[in-house]
């Protein structure tokens, strides 16, 4: 219980602040006022404090720390014990700015050229951190440099900042993964409960207007429920890191985010279905199918309750097999179609629920069932791990590592020649700001250009108001702590400018000897600024792409992979495995595409053409509509293809009238799509025009001179849409009639025509979908070329 009502984001930054605070505090006591023998090891206080940043800044948890001193160990390995080698063998007074340069530009690659599977981010970060300061300061201090205990120096300064981090996250209490993840949960399935709730009461609601209102509080609980998940996925690795040798946390759980997800997916379908209702009350609702999901919503929520309070025991969400039945009986009164598309959406809620109470949430562990998926699993990771090394030498990963090498190489070099004392300071921030894809080149380095400038400038403030007290000086970091947690969390600044403000700020009253404040930020403002310099000019150089072009491009990609997703969906094969492979990849591109999108929406436009964010985004929420709703078609089209290999119905004539009626459906959306995909890859309409010209080609479609136009759904009209559904339905009662007639049959037939039902509902949200894209491209390609009047068909035919 929250004794003072502290909002949980201040108890969240409060949290933070205090843990990065207590880490840092032990690094200054130990390298201020601690033993003189450690003091003179320790000679890098400025990179145990980084280090320290680098791993516990971002609500790090014990499981995530303790990780964190691993990878720590691993990179200090990989960079120092080469670096000493190399020290030894050619000697620090031999190194010059551009031999310094090649060392480091070298060392970078090799740390960045494995994936992000095989080597952590933070141990690369750590380890490029390390590279920069061990050439380039072997550099600076010449023949006084030691090529041995200068590495050791820096390794001691790292295995200091790995101890204050652990430490921070004991004292005053452990801060465990495994209890936030135990909490999130506890509160998303909470947040399950609620929506589950309410929805079932939308069911009940007699006027559109109460209806609306309940659906936009589900809508806002759906929001809090993408942190909740975010929060699990990001505490789960840390758990692994907590478990004792006795296995006192079970490990069945590790996948609990994951299996979330899968009962969360059925909500988001419910969710779907309401809004898809055009007017409440629902008449199609006996009372009876009331009462029912009223029984199913009580059933799923003390199994969801149950399972909140047990499921570290092994709880199951899985109801017992003796009223499993007796739960879902009230579905067998669905015995015919629905006869118009204003009844869909509330079948398909149905079917939603069923699927609600049929999915588990979790495994025993020690379950016959979950003892070979477990080692399947480890034997496939163990697996991928070997494989991850034979893919490292593939271009993907050679290009990325060439290129942040050469950047980084370059920031040293143009450093050194500023100032060779402080050159180190332009390739730091470029080395522990790494990401591992691309990012919003432009706005990452204005952000960490403006958090280095704000921290440096509280830092000299502190120093100038608490010039003599260092202990109060460095307790002045607290407040500014707590600032940059909120910071990091905002989207001005985001996690890139909140770090780069926490360590401009430790720099400075963190550390003593370091000169005059002042000038000393002057030349590291201007060292960082060089460096950033340097990473957008590499940037440019390698990835001359701007972000609204590779949306454009992941846009097409998108269409294409939507029209493989769609055209293995059939009644008669058996495609499980090829559906899920096609979903998974359209999903993950969906999501690559919001990347982009994201990242075009921050860059600066120059001299180009503006980004239209606004259409790109209604892009995407007809495409992660469509993402969604592939799910329960395939989901359906199983479970249909299961019943009839069951009764050997595979060949029957009415199952390949019904198969005919989806092909003609699915052949209206992919040929709205295919269109929609070549208009994607067109740079721009005068281009295609002048094309012709010089091929001489006649583009006229009343004189029949161009190739055959594909058809268009936005031509057909709502009167067409509904048409061809209903036809669909006709199709589905005909084939329910003449083949599920007898009243032995009941259970079966209304599983049939609950998937059948399903069925047709995605098919028309695919259509509704595939529309909304086709008036979002149209004002997109309209929006690219403002002088020209745009035709969608016209241009589909003239490509």
């Amino acid at each position: 219980m929250n004794l003072f009502n502290i909002p949980p984001l201040w108890l969240e930054c409060l949290s933070s602040a205090f843990r990065t605070a207590l880490a840092c505090t032990i690094v200054a006591c130990v390298t201020l006022y601690g033993p003189l023998s450690i003091r003179t090891l320790i000679t890098f206080p400025a990179f145990s404090y980084v280090v320290v940043i680098l791993i516990i800044i971002n609500d790090a948890a014990l499981g995530d720390t303790l990780r964190g001193c691993w990878l720590g160990v691993y990179a200090t390995i990989q960079s120092l014990g080469p670096a000493m080698l190399i020290l030894w063998a050619i000697g620090p007074n031999k190194f010059s700015k551009g031999t310094t340069s090649i060392a480091v530009a070298v060392g970078a690659f090799v740390v960045v050229l494995p994936s992000g599977e095989s080597t952590h981010l933070i141990a690369k970060r750590i380890s490029l951190g390390q590279i920069v300061l061990v050439y380039v300061l072997a550099y600076v201090n010449g023949v006084n440099c030691d090529p041995i205990m200068h590495p050791i120096h820096l390794a001691a300064s790292t295995a200091l900042a790995l101890l204050a981090c652990v430490l921070a996250l004991l004292l005053p209490y452990p801060r465990f993964a495994c209890y936030q993840v135990n909490k999130n949960c506890k509160l998303l399935i909470n947040n399950i409960l609620k929506r589950l709730k309410l929805l079932v009461k939308i069911i009940d609601e007699d006027e559109n207007t109460s209806a609306l209102e309940l659906l936009t509080h589900v809508k806002s609980l759906a929001t809090k429920r993408n942190k909740l998940l975010s929060t699990i996925m990001r505490y789960i690795d840390g758990m692994k890191w907590e478990r004792l040798p006795i296995n006192f946390f079970k490990p069945h759980y590790m996948n609990l985010g994951e299996r979330l997800q899968e009962v969360d997916i059925n909500l988001k379908g419910m969710e779907l279905a309401l809004s898809c209702t055009k007017s409440f009350p629902i008449n199609t609702l006996d009372q009876d199918l009331k009462h029912g999901l009223n029984t199913l919503e009580e059933h799923v929520n003390l199994t969801l309750k149950n399972a909140k309070h047990n499921y570290l025991g092994g709880g199951s969400l899985t109801v017992p097999e003796s009223n499993e039945k007796n739960i879902t009986h009230f579905l067998q009164s669905l015995h015919s179609i629905p006869t118009t598309l204003q009844e869909l959406p509330i079948f398909f809620f149905l079917f939603c629920a069923k699927l609600l109470h049929m999915k588990s949430l979790t495994e025993s562990p020690n379950s016959p069932q979950a003892q070979p998926s477990i080692k399947n699993e480890n034997c496939l990771e163990g697996k991928r791990k070997w494989s991850n090394w034979a893919t490292t030498l593939r271009s993907p990963n050679i290009l990325p590592a060439i290129k942040f090498s050469f950047a980084l190489g370059l920031s040293v070099f143009m450093g050194l020649l500023y100032s060779k004392e402080s050159g180190f300071w332009s390739g730091l921030p470029v080395a522990v700001s790494f990401v591992s894809g691309r990012e919003a080149t432009f706005r990452s380095a204005n952000v960490k250009a403006q958090g280095t400038v704000i921290g440096t400038v509280y830092g000299v403030l502190g120093c100038f108001v608490f010039e003599r007290l260092l202990p109060i000086r460095f307790l002045s970091l607290l407040p500014w702590f707590i600032f940059t947690s909120f910071l990091q969390r905002s989207r001005m600044y985001g996690p890139a400018g909140g770090i780069s403000a926490v360590i401009g700020a430790v720099l400075i009253l963190g550390r003593k000897n370091i000169g005059p404040p002042s000038e000393f930020a002057i030349e590291r403002i201007i060292e960082t600024f060089i460096g950033l310099s340097c990473s957008i000019f590499v940037d440019l150089l390698f990835w001359p792409k701007r972000a609204s072009s590779c949306a454009k491009f992941e846009l097409s990609q998108c269409f294409s992979t939507f029209i493989e997703s769609i055209g293995p969906l059939s009644l008669v094969g058996k495609t499980d495995l090829q559906l899920e492979e096609n979903q998974r990849k359209f999903n993950v591109q969906v999501n690559e595409l919001k990347k982009f999108v994201i990242e075009a929406e921050a860059e600066p436009n120059f001299w180009f053409l503006p980004f239209h964010s606004g259409c790109y985004n209604r892009l995407l929420v007809s495409l992660t509509k469509l993402v969604d709703i592939l799910h329960f078609g395939a989901r359906a089209l199983i479970s249909l293809q299961q019943e009839f290999q069951r009764s050997g119905n595979f060949v029957n004539e009415e199952v390949k009238m019904l198969e005919s009626e989806l092909i003609h459906v699915k052949e209206l959306i992919c040929s709205s799509i295919k269109s929609l995909e070549e208009i994607s890859k067109m740079k721009s309409f005068k281009f295609v025009e002048k094309d012709l010209e010089k091929k001489n080609i006649s583009c006229d479609i009343e004189l029949g001179k161009s190739k055959e136009c594909g058809m268009w759904l936005s031509d057909m009209g709502e009167d067409g849409i509904r048409e061809t559904i209903e036809s669909f339905l006709q199709g589905s009662r005909d084939f329910i009639d003449n083949l599920y007639s007898d009243e032995g049959e009941k259970e079966v037939k209304s599983e049939v025509v609950l998937s059948l039902s399903a069925v047709g509902f995605c098919l028309n949200v695919c259509m509704q979908g595939t529309i909304e894209i086709e008036e979002a491209m149209r004002e997109l390609v309209q929006w690219e070329n403002p002088s020209c009047n745009i035709n969608l068909c016209e241009i589909s035919c003239k490509l």
